[in-house]
């Protein structure tokens, strides 16, 4: 049958992809139409479609020296320091929006004033 052959060809296909993604390079022989080559193409994809392992963590030296635990006050400390900076962050965008809108009425106003007079009606 046309369909049999089509699909071991797809299986085989899968498998060839999957074992040149993965890097196996496993043994998996076909038969021709029996039962069996349906059983072992089936169990080779099985098989094949198994997740890889892991790479195990890579080994950190350890350090010298324990680093001592932060103390409250190093982060009362840098609590403060980030909302100051945090506070000169607004007041500076906040300057920003008020310039720009002072230059927008300016050139506005300016614009009105060197703007013809309207035609006198008839």
């Amino acid at each position: 049958m046309k369909w049999i052959r089509e699909r071991d060809a797809l299986i085989a296909q899968t498998l060839a992809f999957v074992q040149s993604v993965s890097g196996r390079k496993d043994d998996f022989r076909q038969r021709d139409t029996t039962a069996a080559a349906e059983v072992t193409s089936v169990q080779a994809v099985t098989v094949a479609f198994e997740p890889p392992q892991a790479d195990p963590p890579p080994q950190v030296a350890p350090s010298p020296q324990p680093v001592p635990p932060p103390s409250a006050s190093d982060f009362r400390s840098e609590m403060q320091a980030r909302i100051a900076s945090f506070r000169k962050h607004q007041e500076r965008f906040e300057r920003e929006r008020e310039d720009y809108c002072a230059a927008t009425l300016t050139r506005l106003r300016a614009a009105i004033r060197d703007a013809a007079p309207p035609p006198a009606p008839k």
